[in-house]
């Protein structure tokens, strides 16, 4: 199992990056858009067109710092040591369903096995922090037991 967690942690790495990459460039193609609205003419079509090339920057500037915020809980989740106990950076394998608690990505496959990558603040991950293999919980009204913690 300590052979997936890496995996998914590199999945969810590499997730970030691609992200973050289409950003950047989307930003650059922007960034391009712009220096050629400045050498257009002037007059109120110009200054629409400028605000709004400006308010998708500010909203894609906005994205790029939410996703690296996220590499930083990636890689405090992938620091922490295991202590027994469902923490950040925990792999948690449940009767419902098998999780990586560290950033919200999506569904993730590792040798023919799903995990979800959740962040420590969803409801499910709220349910599960602090306990330990064997302890249960409930969640939507549905009764799950914690099978294995690494």
């Amino acid at each position: 199992m300590k052979k997936n967690k890496s995996i998914l942690f590199e999945k969810c790495r590499d997730y970030l990056k691609e992200r973050i990459n289409r950003i950047k460039s989307s930003l650059n193609d922007l960034d391009e858009a712009l220096a050629n609205e400045i050498k257009s003419s002037a007059g109120d079509k110009y200054e629409t067109s400028r605000e709004m090339i400006n308010a998708e920057i500010n909203q894609l500037s906005g994205q790029l710092k939410q996703f690296k915020e996220q590499e930083e809980i990636l890689e405090l989740a992938i620091q922490r040591k295991e202590s027994g106990k469902i923490q950040l950076g925990s792999l948690v394998k449940t009767t419902a369903a098998n999780y990586l608690i560290c950033i919200s990505v999506r569904k993730l496959e590792v040798e023919n096995e799903i995990y979800f990558a959740i962040g420590a603040n969803s409801p499910i991950a709220k349910n599960m922090l602090d306990k330990t293999e064997g302890d249960s919980f409930s969640f939507q009204q549905k009764e799950i037991l914690i099978r294995e913690v690494q």
